[in-house]
């Protein structure tokens, strides 16, 4: 056997998803600060101890700049802020979010392991539904709520710090009675050891013992990006969005704002990228290779499905895998050449997904005797090879005991101490080892089954393309426009901005049945903010559609009670008799707004029925109609189909009350089309549409939301999520309601 030790590259890949809310500016999900505190720092840092172990960690731009709008800017998120919020000052809103969210980790290993801990969750329940939080909200005293507001930032810092931090290592000791000082100290440490993630990375680069590698800027799907035909050549069945997206320019800004990023924050460019979601065609290699990037790396399958190989693991696992997978190759199209490395899928995904459920020592001994047989299978070549080992850098941990410590731990003493192995980056590899095998045709692909399935091809996924479609050619048509004004030019770079955010993969891969994070819904809205962003820059109002969500269970929203026959309403502001809208639909925004909902919300009942001409709205309000509070207010119906339309109830001095029907002109301009006169408010608001006004007809299906608004600022919208909607009614409508 020969004595050439077997290369081994471990890629950790950095990512999280853009969470700023571009409203708010606030970032809607803690995960970045999290996962600063408990693996973005440690994973590079623990190789101090370990001077012969040489990786490469890829950091996305995107997650790097949230990182620093922490650290640099004073960015905070919601979870953040209900936290440093008094426990004694939380509204009932507050502490239903707070019971919802604040065990949202990895309960075996990072909640079971504290007995304080696991006592707040059992006295919540562990069906976290609305009516069981709202019980539990009354069981919470506030020392339980600050405890639980403590528990949950302590428990994701990692072990190192757990186990050394005075501060940390008292409260965890201790477990319970915490004070609001105690808290906003543990906040502060966690502020803290995020300052300290970008500079141990510099340290350990200009040490000579890690490489930086770099991604798209906002992650997006490259090919995809190029073109979405793209996806056909992999599935060639598979349902396409409606617009073929093709926007080669895109994929070019997002590489060169990823490489200019990358310089600005280590000094120098990056030599490598990983390709998000190890994502790559024949398209994009002239912007990488035009962009300085030497090498990137993709998965063993989509070296297969290009060399039309087939990688065999025999009976012994790794016995009989081709060597081919274990050696640089280079991507040349139209002159542009790039060097490619390959992930061996089966160790990668070991480590990822399997070893977190095994003793420590047991999987690292079963991967090393796996490496054993690799290097045995290719040494009758006589030439080095290289097993890349490529995955997730942060979400593996928290199902390995202790966060993974051991398991590293005892891996990189392993690696250390046997000479058969050696530890490189990328680009050390490739420095001495330069690619001279050739790939003739790239396929297509992701890691994830050389496809592109996740991204493309569901109902929400081309929904969403085709909304970024819309939204992009919405701000292309005013390009001229914009660049024509000097004072206008950095509006179009904001919006654009927005349109590469929305380009990112972390929206699709959300939506679609592959995945679900239970917090899809608020992914959903974060991408449709993104891109009705794009008009509020510009000046203009989104499309009424824009409010719609994509993920197909959330379009449509659950009455309280449905409509059952046709009413006759007097409109006159006041409930005449128990029966004039007993048979109407009802949506009861307190009863279906779940955790999240407004406890105190204007709208308190949304009523809705019709007879064959008419469509009859009632709005139950808590609030005083006759309140000068209430003068201003605009009660918006917004219809969405068939027709978008709007229809505005104005609250006026003195009680006074006008209705009106806007249509919109001349493409986005909203026009008032004809006031409507059977409108009242007293007690309650009421309202007679005639269909004709609407232009809808029998069997047509009509979607509305409710909205308030004081002056230009909405103040809410019911449904939160979806529309109501109903079937304009036919003569037999009743009819058919008995029958069934």
């Amino acid at each position: 056997m020969s004595d050439r030790p077997l290369y081994i590259n471990f890629l950790w890949h950095m990512h999280q998803p853009y969470y700023r809310d571009p409203v708010s500016e606030k970032f809607i999900m803690p995960w970045v600060r999290l996962h600063g505190i408990k693996d973005y720092y440690d994973m590079v840092a623990r190789l101090e101890n370990y001077p012969l172990i040489h990786q490469t960690f890829n950091m996305v731009p995107s997650l790097i700049e949230q990182i620093l709008k922490y650290t640099d800017e004073g960015g905070t998120d919601e979870y953040m802020d209900l936290t440093l919020k008094p426990a004694t000052e939380l509204t009932v809103q507050d502490k239903l979010f707070i019971l919802n969210n604040f065990f949202s980790l990895q309960w075996d290993n990072m909640l079971f392991v504290y007995p304080r801990y696991r006592d707040l969750l059992e006295k919540r329940g562990y069906e976290p539904n609305p009516q069981a939080l709202e019980r539990a909200c009354r069981r919470f005293n506030p020392q339980d709520f600050l405890d639980l507001q403590v528990w949950f930032n302590l428990a994701w810092f990692d072990p190192m710090f757990k186990d050394t931090d005075p501060l940390l290592k008292t409260l965890i000791e201790r477990g319970r009675d915490f004070t609001e000082d105690e808290k906003m100290a543990v906040i502060n440490k966690q502020l803290e050891v995020m300052r300290m993630i970008i500079p141990e990375y510099r340290k350990m680069i200009e040490r000579g013992q890690i490489e930086v590698s770099t991604s798209p800027y906002y992650h997006p799907i490259l090919p995809l990006l190029c073109d979405t035909d793209i996806a056909k050549t992999a599935i060639p069945g598979v349902m396409l969005p409606k617009k073929r997206f093709r926007h080669p320019e895109d994929a070019k800004a997002q590489i060169e704002k990823a490489v200019a990023f990358h310089k600005r924050i280590f000094g120098t460019p990056p030599n490598g990228m990983w390709p998000s979601e190890g994502s790559v065609s024949e398209d994009i290699l002239s912007f990488i290779s035009d962009a300085g990037i030497k090498w990137i790396a993709t998965d063993e399958e989509i070296l297969a499905k290009s060399l039309d190989i087939h990688f065999h693991r025999g009976l012994a696992d790794d016995d009989g895998v081709p060597e081919a997978l274990y050696k640089p190759y280079y991507a040349e199209k139209f002159g542009y050449n790039v060097s490619m490395v390959f992930r061996d899928h089966q160790l990668s995904d070991l480590i990822g997904f399997v070893y977190s459920k095994w003793d420590s020592k047991r999987a690292v001994d079963d991967l090393i005797e796996r490496l054993h047989r690799i290097r045995k299978s290719v040494s009758r070549y006589d030439e080095d090879h290289l097993v890349s080992i490529i995955l997730d850098g942060e979400n593996a941990w928290e199902h390995y005991r202790n966060d993974g410590h051991d398991f590293l731990s005892y891996l990189y003493e392993r690696l250390s101490t046997e000479s058969a192995f050696k530890t490189v980056t990328v680009g050390e590899y490739l420095t001495e080892h330069p690619a001279t095998k050739r790939i003739d045709r790239l396929f297509p692909g992701s890691w994830i089954n050389h496809n592109f399935k996740i991204w493309i091809g569901d109902e929400e996924d081309n929904s969403a393309w085709d909304l970024l479609s819309e939204t992009r050619d919405f701000l292309m048509s005013k390009h001229q426009e914009l660049k024509a004004d000097n004072n206008k030019k950095k509006m179009f770079e904001e919006a654009l901005e927005k349109i590469y955010i929305a380009e990112g993969s972390d929206w699709c891969w959300w939506f679609g049945d592959e995945h679900n994070s239970g917090m899809d819904d608020q992914f959903d809205q974060l991408f449709r903010s993104q891109l009705m962003g794009v008009y509020k820059i510009l000046g203009k109002e989104p499309p009424e559609q824009y409010q719609i969500p994509l993920l197909r269970e959330d379009r449509r929203s659950k009455l309280t009670r449905e409509l059952v026959a046709f009413i006759k309403p007097e409109i006159d502001g006041v409930v005449t008799s128990y029966y004039e809208w007993l048979p109407a639909g009802i949506y009861d925004p307190r009863a279906t707004g779940g955790v999240m909902h407004q406890v105190e919300s204007i709208v308190s009942g949304i009523y809705y029925g019709f007879d064959l001409k008419n469509l009859f709205i009632r709005l139950d309000t808590g609030v005083n109609l006759s309140s000068p509070n209430v003068f201003g207010l605009t009660f918006n119906l917004h219809i969405l189909k068939p027709h978008v339309k709007r229809i505005e109830i104005k609250i006026q001095k003195q009680g006074n009350i006008s209705a009106s029907l806007y249509e919109k002109k001349d493409g986005d301009k909203w026009s008032k089309a004809q006031d409507i006169n059977k409108v009242a408010a007293k007690d309650i608001i009421e309202i007679a549409i005639p269909f004709k006004l609407m232009k809808v007809s029998a069997n047509e299906e009509v979607q509305f939301i409710i909205s308030v608004a004081r002056g230009e600022e909405e103040i809410e919208r019911w449904p939160g999520r979806g529309y109501l909607s109903f079937d304009v009614p036919t003569e037999e409508f009743e009819a058919i309601r008995w029958c069934v």
